[in-house]
């Protein structure tokens, strides 16, 4: 892992060999998921879409052929123009032709492919997602535009060699007069530290509310910003606290992928509230006349034209004479067919010229536009430019990913926690890729980071081992949430370990309850624990508490699937999947048991970390003492339990509930 690079060649040069690694991998991850999946459960995962006729279109530069795939009620789906994707009819493994995608819509996907599809009509065919390839593109060309100079934000600091400024604007006056003296203080530094600044957000220290405060003074000022971050989610909770502050707000991405209650700021519904709307409603409708009216003439397809150019038709048609074999009436039809087409390409020219206009002012009024890093990289931003570029969930997203909104900007402030979870980087030889860049330049630039420190979410018990652990001991609980307990939400309290207002539980498995391997997978389940869950989960519904205030976190896919078979109505996911996540009561089943003291990747610190701040009232962590207890940071973890909460085993409470195995 690389902090500081010799020279802009050597910095994106090591970036593109890691990008086309993990591109390679991703290829490799959908393979390995065609192979472990049916057709029905991929598409489900919206990466195939099944049952599509298709269509021969056109012939495409450089020999590629078009064509075109559809279905009436088409399924949502994540493939985008300028994926791979591979075309089969029933195995995608067996006869899949790789192709990229040209163009979507509504009910097709047309893809250009380099070979012929033979007998393509009067048959089902099947698309499957095979690299994203979109957001690797785009990385690619925000390296470009560091390597050619056309990057905003200073090369200098993104090597390493910069010297940021780091300062306190006393004089800001913060709107939110609930943000505590910490996140002000971050707020006060952000407004004025240049060009970089980072706000290193614990659990539960409310980062984003931090963000969207200083996104507010900056608009204040006057200035154009873009906002960003790796996911959706992430950009939504951003809008969801920027109009609170009354900001005009313009969020660029795929309707579909927006949240419901936020779409009146999208791009699309802005376009249809422009005043010009109608002139573009208007154009559409007569496009579609057209090409109604058009279906009743003759395509002059290659074979039908015989080597005339569309204006040679044009005139033989007017003049009637036959030409080359082919029948007046055939030519006048052909004839027809090319002018309605010409009507209809200026008609999509006129469109297209509203529409970019409408976009501009669209645009050029947000205060500010939010959008994914990857959708950053996109055309509607092209050639953009804004004051400041403001990257929440920095510590989850790679540095090239950052490096899409970042070069549109000569200041940048990062929002993250690289003491949680990194990015998923697949390939084992691109690991460099989750050192990111929130870590990478709060380890040279020190001076301008800033952490807040009060939590919001968790009892103090559960929040004191990863304040100690992870956080220097900084971490101090806001009142509201110091003595916060299960009774609260029960209005009963019990002596027993699980039903307890204890904040902190550990049941120790002793070695009974040994982990699975599943025949050809990697991951791991343990089928006993998880009946343990279960029986932990009746408890506490019985003694009065709701599901969705429940949480079950696991280390591992596959137990994760096999806790699902058994709870239907409880929130299940893996760490990863519960990153940012929170709830009132969080049960956490490590799986590992086995004799050889191996833990795997659960000796990742960041992970645990991750885990264990998910919950606010209870914490119920399950695991094998006999196995865990070997390694450092869960030797201390249990000690912590020990002296702080309830440390107890199957065996102990087995006289009190059925939980035994």
């Amino acid at each position: 892992m690389k902090k500081l690079f010799n020279s802009i060649d050597e910095y994106v040069n090591h970036f593109l060999e890691l990008i086309q690694l993990e591109r390679e991998a991703e290829k490799e991850f959908h393979l390995q998921e065609i192979k472990s999946l049916s057709g029905k459960e991929r598409e489900k995962k919206g990466r195939a879409i099944l049952n599509l006729r298709g269509r021969f279109v056109s012939e495409f530069i450089g020999g590629f052929k078009v064509y075109r795939f559809y279905r009436d009620n088409m399924p949502e789906h994540q493939i985008k123009v300028g994926d791979v994707v591979l075309i089969s009819k029933k195995s995608p493994l067996k006869d899949g032709i790789e192709g990229t995608v040209l163009d979507k819509g509504k009910n097709f996907i047309s893809v250009t492919l380099k070979q012929d599809i033979k007998n393509i009509e009067g048959k089902k065919w099947r698309i499957d997602l095979y690299v994203n390839d979109v957001t690797f593109k785009r990385m690619v060309e925000a390296l470009y535009e560091l390597s050619t100079g056309r990057s905003l934000f200073p090369i200098d600091v993104i090597l390493g060699y910069g010297e940021p400024v780091s300062c306190v604007e006393e004089d800001t006056k913060v709107k939110n007069e609930k943000l505590n003296e910490f996140q002000r203080e971050a707020v006060k530094r952000a407004v004025c530290s240049y060009p970089v600044f980072l706000i290193h957000g614990p659990p539960g220290t409310g980062k984003t509310t931090t963000l969207v405060e200083t996104i507010y003074q900056h608009v204040k000022r006057g200035e154009r910003v873009l906002a960003t971050a790796d996911s959706n989610t992430a950009v939504d909770n951003i809008i969801e606290g920027l109009l609170t502050y009354g900001i005009e707000v313009v969020r660029i991405g795929h309707p579909a992928r927006l949240r419901k209650d936020l779409l009146n700021v999208s791009l699309d519904y802005r376009v249809q509230e422009h005043e010009d709307y109608e002139k573009l409603r208007m154009i559409s409708d007569r496009i579609q006349q057209l090409k109604e009216e058009q279906e009743y003439y003759l395509k002059p397809t290659a074979q039908r034209r015989r080597g005339l150019s569309y204006d040679e038709i044009l005139s033989f048609a007017q003049s009637g004479i036959k030409v080359r074999g082919i029948k007046t009436k055939k030519l006048k039809d052909m004839a027809k067919w090319i002018q309605i087409n010409r009507k209809i390409k200026k008609l999509v020219k006129e469109r297209e010229k509203i529409e970019r206009r409408i976009l501009r002012e669209i645009l050029k009024n947000a205060q500010v536009v939010c959008t994914t890093n990857s959708t950053a990289g996109g055309d509607f931003l092209k050639n953009q430019k804004f004051d400041a570029v403001f990257i929440d969930e920095a510590s989850q997203a790679t540095e090239p990913s950052c490096l899409i909104p970042m070069v549109k900007a000569n200041r940048v402030i990062l929002a993250g926690d690289h003491r949680q979870l990194p990015p998923t980087v697949l390939h084992p030889e691109a690991k460099g890729l989750s050192y990111t860049l929130f870590e990478r330049f709060i380890d040279i630039y020190p001076d301008i980071s800033y952490i807040l420190r009060i939590q919001y979410r968790m009892n103090e018990k559960i929040k004191e081992f990863p304040s100690r652990e992870f956080y220097g001991g900084l971490l101090i609980s806001a009142e509201s949430v110091r003595n916060i307990k299960l009774s609260d939400l029960t209005g009963r309290t019990s002596d027993h370990p699980i039903l307890s207002d204890t904040p902190v539980v550990f049941i120790d498995t002793k070695g009974e309850f040994p982990e699975k391997v599943k025949k050809g997978s990697k991951s791991k389940y343990n089928p006993k624990e998880a009946k343990l869950v279960k029986e932990i989960i009746d408890k506490l519904l019985n003694f009065g508490v709701n599901p969705e205030d429940i949480g079950i976190i696991t280390p591992y896919k596959d137990h994760e699937e096999y806790l699902k078979s058994l709870i239907q109505n409880v929130e299940i996911h893996t760490v990863d999947g519960f990153q940012g996540r929170e709830k009132e009561i969080i049960i956490i089943s490590l799986v590992r048991s086995n004799p050889e003291e191996e833990i795997g990747f659960l000796d990742d610190i960041r992970r645990l970390n991750v885990a264990i701040t998910r919950a606010k009232r209870k914490l119920i962590i399950i695991g094998d003492i006999s196995t865990l207890g070997k390694h450092d940071i869960y030797k201390k973890l249990i000690n912590y339990i020990k002296e702080n909460g309830i440390l107890t085993d199957i065996n102990k409470i087995e006289e009190e509930t059925t939980l035994k195995a």
